[in-house]
């Protein structure tokens, strides 16, 4: 059995490929439904990324076509892909887009700023129109995600390998698994996981009621979505502050209020319902996929490797991770969940761009020279 620690989207995503695939499963979180934490409070838009190119736009890209038909199969009443127009962010944004518009995902369209004042977007420039881009209804998803996968509500506490086992050791019990997926998001306290460089991103994300029709999405630093049943949802992850909530002195949504004010006609918006969480992204902000290492014991067994030597790395057995996704939690995890599956219960290699061990070298450079051990 595959015990999946984590019940946002990661492992809502785990747990739903490895029941697919075949495998025994079963969901715990220390909340007693999905989708409690980050997750939950996301705006879940899925959408292509922009840019000049190179790997992560490539892997997001392939992300968002995956999950473009993966929504559109098994939630299409829970995704709405009304389509996203991307807008530059500032002036010098607005330059860039041309060397933007080479690598963008197909199709796309270029709109100008009578089209996206049509779409009831003003004073911006126009941008990139992405048609098979929208949201989703982020707990619905992941909740459904879930349906048919045993699940347990327990707060894990400390994970020990036993006999060939590994044992979950929470205030209220033991659950023993022949394997298991940490999906724990920004909060790693089980293991050592410190070469990942897993940070957690703040985000907010308000449901308003309104009269105005959008018939679209946009987003530039923030998102607003199209109008659907007299809602819209406005979010942005945007606060990299260890404590968000002093900062933002009770008020998570003013700023962005604030500049969706700016481009839409947001007088009559009047909010019903506020959610904020914390979202976890790695160092290099790809996606966190593959197995552990067990950094203790690398380090006491081949100290070279903090002078830059290529050893033999050690692993946990049979521990893995999906983690580091980001703000675009809802566009990578359906694809990674389906590697992470895949290599569990067929033994398919993993993509280097997603595996964890790309990250743990400059790590192991960078220790402190207290920690180093010389020959």
């Amino acid at each position: 059995m595959t015990v999946v620690i984590g019940a946002g989207i990661a492992g809502v995503m785990a747990a739903r490929f490895l029941h697919e695939e075949g495998g025994e499963v079963l969901l715990v979180d220390r909340s007693r439904v999905p989708a409690s934490g980050g997750s939950g409070a996301a705006g879940a838009f899925i959408s292509p990324k922009i840019g000049k190119g190179g790997p992560l736009q490539e892997l997001t890209n392939e992300a968002f076509a995956f999950a473009h038909r993966f929504y559109r199969e098994r939630f299409p009443e829970q995704f709405h892909p009304t389509g996203v127009l991307r807008i530059p962010k500032n002036p010098e944004d607005e330059t860039r887009f041309a060397l933007y518009e080479p690598h963008n995902y197909r199709p796309f369209e270029r709109w100008d700023a009578a089209r996206a004042a049509a779409a009831g977007y003003r004073n911006v420039p126009g941008g990139f129109f992405f048609p098979e881009a929208g949201d989703a209804d982020a707990q619905e998803v992941c909740r459904l995600a879930a349906a048919g996968i045993p699940f347990v509500q327990m707060d894990i506490r400390k994970l020990e390998r036993t006999g060939g086992l590994w044992q979950l050791i929470g205030n209220d019990g033991m659950i023993e698994a022949d394997s298991v997926v940490l999906a724990t998001g920004y909060e790693s306290p089980l293991l050592d996981l410190r070469y990942m460089g897993i940070r957690g991103l703040w985000g907010s994300r308000g449901d308003y009621a309104t009269a105005r029709r959008f018939p679209v999405s946009c987003h530039k630093d923030f998102s607003l979505s199209s109008t659907r049943n007299g809602r819209v949802k406005l979010g942005a992850t945007h606060v990299k502050h260890p404590e968000p909530c002093r900062i933002c002195d009770g008020r998570p949504l003013a700023e962005l209020e604030r500049k969706a004010s700016a481009i839409a006609d947001t007088a009559d918006f009047r909010l019903i319902e506020t959610f904020c969480g914390m979202r976890a992204t790695s160092r290099d902000h790809f996606p966190l996929v593959g197995p552990v290492i067990d950094a203790e014991r690398t380090l006491e067994e081949f100290p070279e490797v903090m002078r830059g030597a290529k050893v033999e790395l050690i692993h946990y057995e049979n521990l893995w991770i999906l983690n580091g996704l980001g703000g675009r939690g809802f566009v990578f995890a359906p694809l990674m969940a389906r590697h992470l599956a895949r290599h569990i219960l067929r033994g398919e290699s993993f993509d280097g761009r997603i595996h964890p061990d790309r990250l743990f070298w400059k790590w192991a450079r960078r220790l402190p020279n207290e920690w180093r051990v010389e020959n």
